[in-house]
C-alpha cells in the first residue's frame, strides 16, 4: 500500500529548527554589498521564501 503525504506524520521540530538555521546560514554566506545576477536573485528570493514557510511551520501557524 502507499504512503500518501497526507497520512504521514509531519517533520520533527528539531528538523524544522535546523532547515531554518542551514536557509540562514545559506543567505548570510550569499550576502554581499554589491549587486547579485538574475540567478542569484532567484535563488535568494527561493532561500528567503522557504525560511517564511519553516518559520511559520515552526510556530505552529499551519
Amino acid at each position: 500500500m502507499a504512503v500518501h503525504c497526507h497520512n504521514t506524520p509531519g517533520l520533527p521540530g528539531e528538523t524544522l529548527s535546523e532547515i531554518h538555521d542551514m536557509l540562514t546560514l545559506a543567505l548570510d554566506a550569499t550576502a554581499r554589498p554589491s549587486g547579485y545576477s538574475q540567478g542569484e536573485r532567484e535563488a535568494r528570493s527561493y532561500m528567503r521564501t522557504a525560511l517564511r514557510r519553516t518559520q511559520t511551520l515552526l510556530e505552529g501557524r499551519v
